[in-house]
């Protein structure tokens, strides 16, 4: 008889079962009721914790050599990261910063205020470029998203206009942001691993990223002249913008986004009651309906962290990356694996820094036998982990979004975020035609060219 401890089953690809049930029962069902018509908020008849719920069952009924005590241990390892604890926290003071505002009348003020400046159709892509810049300037994506999306959310319904439309721009605005500024965590991950410098990535990021964001104001423009003329009381109090321009300086000024947010929400509460708008008990009453509205997102942002835990565990993410690796045989190919890698690590994993944490040290070793200037690995990595994130029906942002409104369709979401894949566009174009190259990389491919013919 035999002794042997039998080890985990490692399933490769099948590892991600678990997520495809998920994204099937979740999209599938959002689609199946909104092509059907027999319901309101369709997106709402399968919910995601459902969906994920069932996609943990499926992992855990995986891979018999793994005890069940220790797959709900590392399940729940899993979703207590750091990282996602840190982020569902954001949630919920998004929440009550949001509730408190929308009480007291800010949110009316600011898009009163904002739709009497700007005529309708220039509205939207301002949205993109206000979102754009601030994201660039505190550098992460979701302080911007908590910050502009509930007023893209009260200017879409004041005009009538689409919600995801709306949402599209201000993600993708964060989402420039996000990868173009030099204190955001994805340039950090990405020139850390492949030893680039920021400024050198800043450029090269910058060259590649304007045309995407210039070609998505266009789109906005003309999107946005759909939407109806304004009448009624436009009124607004300058008073109740204070929580607005407070978030966004301590923002810009670096200070933590839960901190601006946290105080953000006592300032808020003071001039609500200040203005005579809120009392007291108007105000800690504001501050649970706002956490209550995201601790479904929350919920949820948990759940998927541990069914990511556990598709690492049975080695999914290992698999993917060696199945890129081995079909590397040229400099152009090297550039597609490596965006690949980045993109789909970030869709698997919904994290793009993690992403470019894991996908980096690979890249570096691929650059580096094809001579590839690290400013652009770390390029290619920071533009696909982003753009994929702002495609991803179940990403951090788009949890973030529905959070705020839980009708969203996030495919209608994706359909409208044009700037994501004007980005992933202009990207490929450098790779395919070998644009953005280097003095030193024009000058190796030369000598490899002189060798050849030799």
């Amino acid at each position: 008889m035999s002794n042997e401890v039998k080890q985990p089953k490692k399933y490769g690809f099948k590892a991600f079962i678990p997520m495809f049930v998920f994204l099937g029962l979740y999209l599938g069902g959002g689609i199946y009721f909104t092509l059907a018509g027999t319901v309101e908020q369709p997106w709402n008849q399968f919910p995601r914790h459902a969906a994920i719920l069932i996609g943990i069952v499926v992992a855990f009924l995986m891979n018999r050599y793994m005890p069940l005590p220790e797959k709900i241990s590392k399940f729940c390892k899993a979703a207590g990261d750091e990282g996602c604890m840190l982020m569902c926290m954001i949630f919920l003071v998004a929440g009550a910063f949001s509730g408190v505002c929308k009480s007291m009348g800010g949110v009316t003020s600011v898009v009163n205020l904002g739709l009497s400046v700007l005529p309708v159709h220039f509205v939207l892509p301002g949205i993109f470029i206000i979102t754009a810049l601030v994201a660039t300037a505190i550098g992460t994506s979701s302080g911007a998203l908590v910050a502009i999306a509930p007023i893209a959310l009260a200017i879409a319904e004041e005009t009538g206009a689409s919600i995801p439309l709306y949402f599209a721009a201000v993600y993708g605005g964060a989402l420039f942001g996000d990868n173009l500024s030099i204190i955001s965590d994805t340039t950090i991950a990405a020139t850390a691993a492949v030893g680039a410098e920021m400024k050198d990535k800043f450029r090269m990021n910058f060259l590649i990223a304007l045309p995407a964001a210039l070609l998505s104001i266009v789109v906005y423009f003309f999107l946005g002249k759909g939407a109806a003329p304004i009448s009624g009381d436009m009124s607004y109090n300058l008073l109740h913008l204070i929580p607005y321009i407070y978030v966004l300086i301590t923002a810009l000024c670096g200070m933590d986004v839960f901190v601006v947010l946290f105080s953000g929400t006592f300032i808020a509460g003071i001039v609500g009651i200040v203005t005579g708008s809120m009392t007291i008990a108007g105000f800690v009453q504001a501050i649970g309906t706002g956490m209550a509205g995201m601790m479904s997102t929350a919920i949820v942002a948990i759940l998927l962290r541990g069914l990511i835990g556990i598709i690492s565990e049975y080695g999914g993410v290992d698999w993917l990356i060696t199945a890129m690796r081995k079909r590397v045989h040229s400099r152009k190919g090297a550039e597609y694996c490596i965006s690949a890698m980045s993109g789909l690590l970030d869709f698997a994993l919904i994290n793009n820094t993690i992403a470019i944490m894991i996908a980096g040290p690979l890249a570096k070793d691929i650059a580096d036998e094809h001579h590839i200037a690290p400013k652009r690995v770390a390029s290619l990595l920071d533009i696909f982990a982003c753009a994929v994130h702002g495609m991803a029906p179940h990403g951090g942002g788009m949890l973030t979004l529905s959070g705020f409104y839980a009708a969203l369709n996030p495919l209608l979401v994706v359909k409208y975020n044009v700037y994501c894949i004007f980005l992933m566009i202009a990207a490929i174009v450098t790779i395919q035609f070998g644009l953005m190259r280097t003095k030193e990389e024009k000058e190796y491919i030369q000598q490899q060219k002189q060798a050849s013919i030799k």
